[in-house]
Formats: structure tokens, C-alpha cells, sequence
């Protein structure tokens, strides 16, 4: 039977994914050193097992134990590796805009890259990328597989809905996916069109759908400090919606975002899944979380033969 081990931020959708998946769950020691400095030790021996790791590059901390866990399971005998990152960061400099800028997505992909292969070889698990086309930053024999929130957006599209709705962007940059999710669900796709005034300043030029009297749920594949759900769900009731819900796969909201949201008054509730630990630590009746653990599940379960062959 594989071995599943999670990061320390990762515990309950490492939980979550054993008991889907139906692996055995691995232990880990942590402890830190009065000066920061991290202790870690593998203490279920992984020895000639198919391993699976889940860990969310949520901070750099969490990326180094990523990459701390995933040598040492590899140098004490795993046979393959599957790391399961649910959420990639970095999506913020994913590419060079000005002459010199770092682009750090490139960065940490390249240092998750460098892990050595087990055995059978490495694969990486990611889920609802910001940008496509990050998985052609990871280098040597580590395998990138991009899964799709897809069907719990749908769900709680749904749920959120009611009888009349429609699925809605917070900008056009994000009108390919919306327009794909509201042709499967059948209901009308509203996107809004905006001029940026200045590095803090947008303003709304046009909207293509008519919300006057229906729900509007908002999608979006990231939320992090609310500032453009805020904005869009303004102009939405503004345009004559009777209300406003927003669904994102990965709820970030550091700091006092989800405050803010709720005191906005422009959004009724908001669905995210769990690919972002902040979304179950600040879950709530405003905030609403849904489990990726069966999705993830489903892909490593899909064929037995593909968590040992690459």
C-alpha cells in the first residue's frame, strides 16, 4: 500500500487524502530550535514504498520542508514520489515584466525540480495553476500533472445559484474559463471590462450580460485580499443584481481579507476549496470549504500502476 506523509500546514488534507485514497498515513517529528533552525525526522520508514507527499508552497518555509521531506524520503529508500501540491505559489512573479525582475515561480519550480529521483522516478501534483503555463518551469525527470477543481466548482456553482443565475468574472482575464464552466452548467457567463487609472485605480468600462433581478456567483481561481471580488461585486449589484456569491479553488486571504470581504456588504458567501490551509482555519458561515481530497484521490487512484510508472 502506498505511504502517505503530509507538512506540518497540510495535516488535515493529508487526513483527508489517506482516507480517500485509501493510503497509510506516515509520521513525521517536527521541532524548532531556539533559533529557528527546523528539526525533522521521518519516522515511518519509507523504505521500498510508493510515497506520496502533500505539502502547499504557501511561504518559503513551507517550500523548504517540502523539499527537505522529499530528500530524505528519497535517500531512505522510496520507490516513487509523488509530491501533492495543492497549492503553487508564487504565481505573483511568474514572469519578468521590468529589466532584472526575479522571477521566483521559475525559481522554486527549479529547486523542487532539483529533488532526487526516487527509484521508479518523481511526479508533482498540481491543482487550478494561476498561470497555465507554470508546470513547463519544472526541469529533469519530474513528471507535472495539472488537475482541475472543476467539478467542485460546479457544485457549489450550483448550490450557490439557485433557479436563475449567472457565472461571472471579476475581469475579462479570466473569461475563457468562466464562459467554459457556465457552458457546462447552462446558465449565462457575464464578464467586466476594466481600465486601469493608476498602479491602485481601475475603473469598469463595460459589462456584456444583463444581471438586472438575478444572482450573480462570481469565479475566480484565487482569492487573495478581495480588492477585485470587491470591485466586481459592486458594479454587479450595481447593474441591478439581486445578489452576489463568489467561488475561488485556492482561499489565501492573508491577513484581515476575509474581514474586509464580509464587511464590504457586496458579498453574500463565499465557496473555497481546501487547497490553501487559511480557508479551513477561517471557515465560517460566510466562508464555506469544500475538500479537493476526492478529486486528488481520484487521479491517484485512476490506474494502480501510475504511482509506480511514470
Amino acid at each position: 500500500m502506498p505511504l502517505l506523509y503530509h507538512t506540518v500546514a497540510y495535516s488535515h488534507l493529508g487526513q483527508s487524502l489517506a482516507l480517500a485514497a485509501g493510503l497509510e498515513t506516515g509520521t513525521i517529528e517536527n521541532r524548532e530550535f531556539p533559533d529557528g533552525e527546523h528539526y525533522r525526522r521521518v519516522i515511518t520508514p519509507p523504505g521500498g514504498k510508493d510515497v506520496v507527499l502533500v505539502g502547499g508552497t504557501i511561504d518559503d518555509t513551507s517550500t523548504l520542508e517540502i523539499y527537505d521531506l522529499g530528500c530524505s524520503l528519497v535517500r531512505h529508500g522510496a520507490r516513487s514520489l509523488t509530491f501533492v501540491v495543492p497549492y503553487f505559489g508564487y504565481s505573483t512573479m511568474e514572469r519578468a515584466v521590468q529589466p532584472g525582475e526575479v522571477v521566483t515561480a521559475k525559481n522554486r519550480a527549479r529547486l523542487l525540480s532539483s529533488i532526487p529521483m526516487a527509484e521508479v522516478g518523481n511526479r508533482l501534483v498540481l491543482v487550478d495553476l494561476h498561470a497555465p503555463g507554470l508546470p513547463y518551469y519544472f526541469e529533469g525527470n519530474l513528471h507535472p500533472f495539472h488537475l482541475y477543481a472543476k467539478p467542485l466548482i460546479l457544485e457549489a456553482a450550483r448550490e450557490l445559484g439557485g433557479n436563475d443565475y449567472v457565472l461571472a468574472s471579476t475581469d475579462a482575464g479570466r473569461a475563457k474559463w468562466v464562459e467554459s464552466l457556465a457552458n457546462n452548467l447552462g446558465v449565462d457567463a457575464s464578464f467586466i471590462f476594466k481600465r486601469r487609472l493608476d498602479g491602485g485605480r481601475t475603473e469598469v468600462m463595460a459589462m456584456n450580460a444583463r444581471v438586472g433581478g438575478r444572482r450573480v456567483v462570481i469565479y475566480d481561481d484565487m482569492i487573495r485580499t478581495g480588492s477585485s471580488l470587491i470591485e466586481a461585486a459592486r458594479s454587479y449589484r450595481e447593474a441591478g443584481a439581486s445578489g452576489v456569491c463568489a467561488i475561488a479553488t485556492h482561499g489565501v486571504f492573508p491577513g484581515d481579507s476575509i474581514d474586509r470581504i464580509r464587511s464590504s456588504g457586496q458579498i453574500d458567501m463565499i465557496v473555497t476549496t481546501d487547497t490553501h490551509p487559511r480557508a479551513r482555519q477561517l471557515e465560517c458561515g460566510f466562508l464555506k470549504v469544500l475538500s479537493i481530497a476526492n478529486v486528488i484521490a481520484g487521479f491517484l487512484n485512476a490506474d494502480p500502476a501510475a504511482s509506480v510508472h511514470f
